[in-house]
């Protein structure tokens, strides 16, 4: 077995074929395939994910991406669109985990998968590295995310169960990514990221103090600013 192709099967879900055809026909597009690509500034590889998805009040698919730990990370980039329910933002990072999630109705699947670059030797081309963290299978959440239960959507997941009828726990790192992904596979018509978040801006540059300045200190308790001359303190008149 090829074990490229073994590594990319925990890139997504294995959906049939008429699923996928069926979720195109409905205008939902999701991208949950991680690629490398090389930064020429910092010369190294690099991981880029896209967040994507969205859904109709019947069904919805979606995938985004964090950190190892489960932090949110911040995109990279936030594509406009004229379109809803596809591409909503670009992460790059050297290690990402995806939160992937199907629901249909008010049955779920969700895989969690951790990707990180890995060469075999130095000088090599790297490639991914995916280790599945948790599968979830037929998980149930009998609320209507959609419409009537709106108010809870991304404070709830659904509950996966053993073949036995025991209950999974999600992994605890990534509970809050969980519940924002389900809040995305209800969020019809999705125009926007639900769990990576905006970049922090740059701090602003100091000003430069210029060399030669002659711009008064501050005043002192002594000081009067416009005080007019009194006997202890004679008026001088400037030559001009």
């Amino acid at each position: 077995m090829n074990p490229k192709k073994q590594d990319n099967d925990l890139l997504r879900l294995k959906l049939p074929a008429n699923a996928v055809q069926r979720l195109r026909r409905a205008g939902i597009y999701c991208s949950p395939g991680v690629t490398i690509e090389f930064q020429q500034q910092t010369k190294r590889h690099v991981l880029r994910g896209r967040e994507s998805g969205g859904a109709t009040k019947e069904f919805g698919h979606y995938v985004s991406f964090c950190g190892l730990g489960g932090e949110r990370l911040p995109w990279f980039v936030r594509p406009d669109s004229l379109v809803a329910n596809g591409d909503h933002a670009v992460v790059i990072a050297p290690s990402l985990v995806s939160v992937e999630v199907l629901r249909v109705e008010h049955t779920y699947e969700l895989l969690i998968a951790r990707h990180e670059l890995r060469a075999e030797r130095e000088g090599v081309r790297p490639r991914v590295w995916s280790k599945l963290l948790f599968r979830g299978w037929q998980g149930q959440l009998p609320l209507d995310l959609v419409e009537k239960d709106r108010s809870v959507a991304g404070q709830i997941a659904p509950e996966f169960f053993t073949r036995a009828g025991d209950v999974r726990q999600l992994p605890a790192l990534f509970v809050e990514a969980v519940q924002a992904v389900v809040l995305a596979v209800n969020c019809a018509e999705c125009r926007h990221p639900h769990l990576l978040v905006a970049p922090k801006p740059p701090p602003p540059a100091e000003m430069p103090v210029r060399s030669g300045s002659t711009e008064r200190g501050p005043s002192t308790p002594n000081e009067k600013d416009d005080a007019e001359p009194t006997e202890q303190t004679p008026a001088v008149t400037a030559a001009v």
